[in-house]
């Protein structure tokens, strides 16, 4: 049944589409080179965004090269406790980046920069249409697993659309979708290509893959939104880590990101204030 006055937004048809193949492993992007380097670990749903913040950084800073490492902030998380060696630590969600500041990886405090929500994805001419179709048996869902972040906030969002009967949904509504599961995935590109690719019917996935599938002319799906009340604001702190090899560096950093000009780069990925 249709959640009353929550209408589908879909993707426009195109001409061409075009799919952005994202490998489930890390991906590091370099953004210049030069003298000094920074190196940024940061979660996967930033890395339109912070290639582009890095790309100003550098042209601000001539002779820096900022070295992007982007994967699930779960990944990013470990990658540091084991040693990986970096400067900066983006993370879409406090309980990783919580995690690193309990183990005395961080120096100073975390600062919340960006903030995100989520929606449902769902292949066009498919068999979502609306939020409670997710449920309908025999429909195959993608979801993030539960250890990364955008993975929790859907269970998170789940259980909001579930308990409250303003939607109409039924107390068993995300056992129901968790049911459906048909994959789950280390990152947010991931579960967005899943759906992309036809290979399930509807997905969770952030708020600002409606741009990506825009930018990528991606004419096969649509979006629908998860109404504000049950929804979630994920915010996304940063955070220079100790063993820093250029702290000074990496703190101009991040206060570029936390800058207006910084900010402007984000909204114009999707990203909201936290």
């Amino acid at each position: 049944m249709p959640i009353p006055n929550m209408p589908t937004l879909s993707v426009p048809p195109l001409k061409q589409t075009k799919v952005f193949f994202l490998p489930l492993l890390v991906l590091i992007v370099s953004c210049g080179g030069g003298g000094e380097s920074l190196r940024v670990f940061a979660a996967s749903s930033l890395m339109g965004a912070f290639t582009e913040v890095a790309n100003a950084f550098e042209a601000e800073n001539p002779g820096v090269a900022v070295k992007l490492d982007f994967g699930g902030s779960q990944r990013m998380r470990s990658q540091i406790e084991l040693g990986a060696r970096g400067d900066i630590f983006a993370s879409a969600d406090s309980v990783h980046m919580d995690a690193l500041v309990a183990a005395d990886l961080v120096s100073g405090t975390p600062v919340d920069f960006a903030s995100n929500s989520l929606v449902v994805l769902a292949m066009s001419q498919g068999p979502v249409d609306a939020i409670a179709d997710l449920a309908k048996p025999g429909v195959k869902v993608v979801l993030a697993n539960s250890n990364v972040p955008v993975g929790a906030y859907t269970r998170e969002v789940l259980e909001n659309l579930s308990q409250d009967p303003t939607y109409g949904l039924g107390s068993s509504f995300k056992d129901n979708v968790l049911a459906n599961l048909a994959s789950g995935e280390p990152n947010v590109n991931s579960a967005f290509q899943k759906v992309v690719l036809g290979v399930v019917d509807a997905g969770i996935v952030y708020e600002t893959e409606t741009l990506l599938a825009l930018e990528a002319e991606t004419r096969n799906i649509h979006f629908i939104p998860i109404p504000t009340a049950a929804n979630v604001k994920a915010n996304y702190p940063i955070a220079v880590l100790a063993e820093a090899a250029s702290p000074e560096l990496a703190d101009s950093f991040v206060k570029f990101v936390l800058s207006d000009r910084g900010r402007t780069l984000l909204r114009r990925h999707g990203f909201k204030s936290p």
